[in-house]
């Protein structure tokens, strides 16, 4: 029986919020961190990362409540009249999804953030361990020149720390990541969780911390991908955040302040959960 934890975008109440649904789950009975492969994207392979480091589930959440444990995030300072007109303009110009992604792609390369180096070393302070885990991490980011999707893992020749901020640099709010001459952007641009990249596992949990919606059009949307993973004898179960977490993350993902509401909201929906194969079930 392989078991696969998916973790999806958000920004930083999308990780501190995965992280309080962890934790919570542990609370219960029902620790999912010792799954055979962790997936992340964007927010999500931040979180995967921190699992996959070992340290346990309690003090990863004290790094998300406690001030004095909290990493040294920026705040994201996002030109959304750009936004709106460059994502805009890609997605109505593109005539195909890989074409859109190439769109974004390259506005994410004209835009202006803060130097690629000053959020490297954001990355760094979130992640407990800069080492590829033994067990099977999948951090997905996206091209910004070809628009293909990228799968890093401890094969790919490609540090940990460059791998999850490539997967999370969102367009137009923080600089895409250089990795062997090639830019990177947000994983989510190709899908919000890419959870067709668990194929084979007997067991898979999704975390989604901004919903099930694809922000961007996808060949690979969550809701056909879970269930193409069904159709294949998977057991799957996609959790978002309820109406108390949803409102603890709030409108922007990205402001550092949602992260001790968004975790201890999630650790409380984490509680009342029950997989449907756990015993609470």
């Amino acid at each position: 029986m392989t078991e696969a934890l998916v973790l999806g975008g958000g920004g930083v109440g999308g990780i501190a919020w995965i992280t309080g649904l962890l934790a919570g789950l542990a609370d219960t009975g029902q620790d999912v961190t010792g799954a055979d492969l962790l997936l992340g994207t964007s927010a999500g392979s931040t979180v995967a990362a921190q699992v996959g480091s070992g340290l346990a589930l309690e003090e990863l959440y004290a790094r998300q409540v406690d001030p004095a444990l909290q990493a040294a995030e920026i705040m994201a300072e996002m030109d959304l009249e750009w936004f709106a007109a460059e994502i805009g303009a890609a997605t109505g110009a593109a005539a195909s999804v890989p074409e859109l992604r190439r769109a974004v792609g390259r506005a994410a390369l004209g835009a202006r953030t803060v130097p690629e180096v000053e959020r490297r070393a954001v990355i760094e302070s979130r992640l407990p361990s800069h080492a590829w885990p033994d067990r099977t991490l999948k951090v997905v980011a996206v091209d910004a020149e070809s628009g293909e999707a990228r799968v890093f893992d401890k094969d790919s020749g490609v540090p940990l720390v460059d791998a999850v901020a490539a997967s999370c640099a969102v367009p137009g709010v923080w600089p895409p990541v250089t990795i062997g001459g090639r830019r990177y952007v947000d994983g989510g641009v190709r899908s919000i969780a890419n959870v067709d990249q668990a194929a084979g596992a007997d067991r898979v949990v999704v975390l989604v911390p901004l919903g099930t919606t694809e922000p961007f059009p996808s060949e690979q949307p969550l809701e056909r991908a879970v269930e193409e993973l069904r159709e294949r004898g998977a057991e799957v179960v996609v959790v978002a955040p309820d109406e108390a977490s949803r409102a603890a993350i709030g409108d922007n993902a990205l402001d550092p302040a949602t992260r001790r509401p968004a975790a201890e909201a999630g650790r409380a929906q984490g509680r009342r959960l029950s997989l449907p194969w756990s015993d609470r079930s």
